[in-house]
C-alpha cells in the first residue's frame, strides 16, 4: 500500500488571498469596474452555504476535469476561511467566553481536561455560531495502484486530524478520555471533574508511595536488633503494594505511548495487510471504531474550543480508478456518515457520468447500482454541477494564457511579487490609490445590501416549500435524502439569482427560484431535453418568442425524444411521475422561454453531462443519410394502396397525437416516462 497522501490545511491566514486585483482602470471611461467572474459568483454562494448547512453533508461538486476545478476548490477554502474569520468576531460581541488555544500555552491545559474533566453538551455548546475549518485534501490518484482505495481515504482523514491537533491529545484521550455526555435539564456547567479519575490516580500514588516506604524500612532504614519475621513482612507488603500501582502507573503509561507511536493509520493499515481481511468477522466493525472514536475527540475538541468543527475532505481523482476501487471509496464514505453527529464535509469532485459508468460496471455492484445515477443520488446530499464557463471568467483564462510564460497560474506567482503602488511615482499613484480604496468600500456596501436582501429572499423560498396553501410541497418527492437536496440548493440559486441581477430578480419571484428548483431536481431528463431543444433552435436562428411556453418547446419535440427511449434509458429513469411534470410546467408553473434562459445561468442542481449527451445524440441522429428515391413503377401500387387507406389515417393519427401539429403517432409528453407507449384512444 502506498505511504503518501494529500493533506491541505488552511489555517490563520486566508490561504489562498482572495485575489486584490478586482478592479481593473477602463482606459475609455477612466472608472474602477468589478471584474468578479462568474466562478467568483458561484464559489461564494455554495461556501456561504457550507458555513450554515447541517453536518455530516457530501457535495457533489460536478464537472468535466481541469485546472479550473482546483481553482475553485481554493477560492471556495479561502471563502469559507473569510466566512469563518467574521462568524467568529461575530459570536466574541454576543458571548463572553473567548475560545481556547490548542497549541502553544493552551496545549498544557488540554492535557489537563482530558484527563480529569468530562465534556458536556449543553444548549450555550449548541447555539454556538462561531466555527472552525480543517481542509484535507486527498487525491485518489496517489492510491490508485492498490485494491485498497477506500482505506487510504479513511487513513488519510485521521492522519490530517492527528497532525493537525497533535499525536499527544489525541493518544491519551483514547486511554484516558471520556465520550462527551448529554443532561436532560438546561445546565451551562460544560465540564463535569472526574472524581473517580482524581480518587485512583491518588490512591495509587499513596500505594506506590507506601509500598517504597516499607522497602525502605525493611532494606536500608530497619534498626538493628530487630527480628528476620519483621523485616521479611515489611519487605512483603511493600513490594505488593509498589508492584500493583506501579504496575498500573506503568500500564496506563504503556497504553498512552503505544497509542502515540501506533497512530490510527498503522492501525488500519495492519487490518488491511491481513491474508483474507475481507472474509474476517467484525473487519467493518473495527474500522467503524476508530472512526467513532474519532468523531468524539472531535467533539470533546469542541466544547474545550467554545466553538463548532468541520472537516472538509476534499476527494479529487476518484473518476480516474476503477470501478470496484470507486465502489470502496463510496461505501468508506457511507461508514464515516453513519454517524448523525459526525462533523464531516465531503466534497466529491468528480464527472458524474464517468462515476455512473463505474458504478454500473462494478462487479460487486451487480442488482445494487444497475443504475448509476440512482446510487450517486444516495450519497450526495448537496449536488452543484459546475456552470459553463462564462463570458467573464472566459476572457479571463484567455488573457492568462496570452499573458503566461508557464501555466495559468503564472498571474498568481506574479501578481504576489508585484508591488502595491502598481503605477508611476507623485500623487498620480496616491490618487489612484485613494481611487481604488473608494471604489472598493462601495462595492463592499453594495455586496452587502445584495446578501441582505437575499437572506431575506431565501426565507421567502423556503417558506413556499412548507405552505400549506401552495401546491408546490405536493411535488416534493417523500424521500428524506431528495428533501435535503432541494433544501441546500435553494440558497445557493436564490443568491445567484440575486447576484447576477445585481438585486433585483429580473421579474422572477423567490417562489418561481424554489419551484425551478424542485423542477430540476425532479425530472432531470425532460427538463434537460427541453433545454436543449431550445437551444438548439435558438442557434437555428428559428427560436420561439420568449413568451412561448417551455411546455410548448417540450412537447413539440417529445416525438424525437421518444426515439431516443434506449439511448437514454438510465437518464429517464431519474425522472418522476410524468403526470405531475406536466401538470407542473403546463399548468401551475408555467415557466416562460424568457424566464428558463434567466434561471438556468443559476441552476447548480442540474447536471449538464445529460444535455451534453442529448445534444451528441441529436447532432448524430442529423447525420443520416436520406433514403434513395424510389422509380415511379415501383410507386404506383403503394400510392394507389395509399389511397384507399386514406380514410383510416386521420383517426389513427388523432388517437396517438398530443396537442396540435399534423404529426402522427406523437406520443404523450407524459407517456413514455420508462419507454412506455401511449395507449391508443377509445
Amino acid at each position: 500500500m502506498h505511504k503518501h497522501y494529500s493533506v491541505h490545511f488552511v489555517e490563520g491566514a486566508l490561504r489562498p488571498q482572495i485575489p486584490d486585483e478586482r478592479y481593473f482602470l477602463d482606459s475609455e471611461l477612466g472608472l474602477q469596474k468589478d471584474i468578479l467572474t462568474e466562478d467568483d459568483v458561484y464559489c461564494n454562494c455554495l461556501a456561504k452555504t457550507l458555513c450554515h448547512v447541517p453536518v455530516p453533508v457530501t457535495v457533489g461538486f460536478y464537472a468535466p476535469f481541469g485546472c479550473r476545478l482546483h481553482m475553485m476548490l481554493d477560492k471556495i477554502t479561502a471563502l469559507m476561511q473569510q466566512e469563518a474569520v467574521q462568524r467568529e468576531a461575530e459570536e466574541l460581541q454576543r458571548v463572553r467566553g473567548r475560545p481556547r488555544a490548542v497549541r502553544g500555552w493552551g496545549y498544557p491545559r488540554l492535557l489537563w481536561f482530558l484527563v480529569f474533566l468530562q465534556p458536556i453538551i449543553t444548549e450555550l455548546h449548541l447555539r454556538r455560531k462561531n466555527v472552525q475549518f480543517l481542509f484535507i485534501r486527498f487525491s485518489a490518484w496517489h492510491y490508485a495502484g492498490t485494491d485498497k482505495l477506500w482505506a487510504g481515504l479513511v487513513t488519510t482523514l485521521c492522519e490530517g486530524i492527528r497532525h493537525h491537533y497533535g499525536a499527544l491529545p489525541f493518544s491519551m484521550y483514547s486511554v484516558l478520555g471520556n465520550k462527551p455526555a448529554t443532561t436532560p435539564s438546561y445546565r451551562q456547567q460544560e465540564w463535569h471533574f472526574r472524581g473517580r479519575v482524581c480518587l485512583a490516580l491518588v490512591a495509587l500514588l499513596a500505594a506506590l508511595g507506601l509500598g517504597v516506604g516499607l522497602l525502605y524500612l525493611s532494606l536500608g532504614g530497619r534498626a538493628p536488633g530487630h527480628g528476620g519475621a519483621s523485616g521479611s513482612l515489611l519487605r512483603a507488603f511493600g513490594g505488593a503494594a509498589t508492584t500493583l500501582s506501579g504496575s498500573g502507573l506503568l500500564m496506563t503509561v504503556f497504553s498512552v505511548g503505544k497509542h502515540l507511536f501506533v497512530s490510527q493509520r498503522k492501525k488500519i493499515e495492519r487490518l488491511v495487510s491481513r491474508e483474507k481481511f475481507g472474509n474476517q468477522l467484525g473487519f467493518m466493525c473495527e474500522v467503524k471504531k476508530e472512526v467513532e472514536l474519532l468523531t468524539d475527540f472531535l467533539c470533546f475538541l469542541e466544547i474545550y474550543q467554545r466553538r463548532r468543527l468541520r472537516i472538509v475532505l476534499e476527494v479529487t481523482g476518484l473518476d480516474t480508478c476503477c470501478p470496484d476501487r470507486v465502489v470502496g471509496v463510496l461505501n468508506a464514505i457511507n461508514t464515516l456518515l453513519s454517524d448523525s453527529h459526525a462533523p464531516f464535509v465531503f466534497i466529491l469532485v468528480v464527472d458524474p457520468s464517468i462515476l455512473a459508468a463505474c458504478l454500473e460496471s462494478a462487479g460487486s455492484m451487480k442488482g445494487t447500482a444497475d443504475n448509476g445515477y440512482h446510487f450517486l443520488n444516495r450519497i450526495v446530499t448537496l449536488p452543484f454541477s459546475v456552470p459553463v464557463m462564462g463570458r467573464r471568467t472566459k476572457l479571463q483564462f484567455l488573457q492568462d494564457a496570452v499573458q503566461s510564460r508557464d501555466d495559468l497560474l503564472y498571474r498568481e506567482i506574479t501578481r504576489k511579487l508585484r508591488p502595491l503602488g502598481g503605477g508611476g511615482a507623485g500623487g498620480g499613484g496616491e490618487d489612484a490609490k485613494l481611487l481604488g480604496v473608494e471604489a472598493q468600500a462601495g462595492a463592499e456596501r453594495t455586496q452587502s445590501r445584495i446578501d441582505a436582501v437575499a437572506a431575506r429572499r431565501i426565507q421567502e423560498a423556503l417558506l413556499c416549500l412548507h405552505d400549506e396553501r401552495d401546491c408546490l410541497y405536493e411535488y416534493v418527492p417523500d424521500n428524506v435524502v431528495s428533501m435535503r437536496r432541494i433544501v441546500n440548493t435553494v440558497p445557493i440559486t436564490v443568491r445567484l439569482l440575486q447576484q447576477q441581477q445585481q438585486g433585483d430578480f429580473g421579474g422572477l419571484t423567490p417562489r418561481q427560484a424554489v419551484a425551478w428548483v424542485v423542477l430540476a431536481n425532479q425530472w432531470p431528463c425532460r427538463l434537460s431535453w427541453a433545454l436543449q431543444c431550445l437551444e438548439d433552435r435558438q442557434q437555428t436562428g428559428s427560436g420561439p418568442e420568449g413568451r412561448a411556453r417551455l411546455w410548448d418547446v417540450f412537447c413539440g419535440n417529445c416525438q424525437e425524444l421518444h426515439t431516443m427511449t434506449k439511448a437514454l434509458q438510465n437518464v429517464l429513469d431519474l425522472d418522476g411521475d410524468p403526470e405531475l411534470f406536466e401538470r407542473f410546467l403546463g399548468s401551475d408553473f408555467p415557466f416562460t422561454v424568457t424566464e428558463a434562459q434567466s434561471l438556468l445561468r443559476c441552476t447548480v442542481n442540474l447536471d449538464h453531462s445529460i444535455r451534453r449527451r442529448m445534444g451528441l445524440l441529436r447532432a448524430v441522429s442529423t447525420l443520416k443519410p436520406p433514403s434513395p428515391p424510389k422509380s415511379p413503377a415501383h410507386n404506383a401500387p403503394h400510392s394507389a394502396r395509399g389511397a384507399k387507406s386514406t380514410s383510416r389515417e386521420p383517426v389513427s393519427g388523432h388517437s396517438m397525437a398530443h396537442g396540435p401539429g399534423p404529426v402522427s403517432r406523437a406520443p404523450h409528453p407524459g407517456g413514455w416516462a420508462h419507454g412506455i407507449k401511449p395507449r391508443p384512444m377509445a
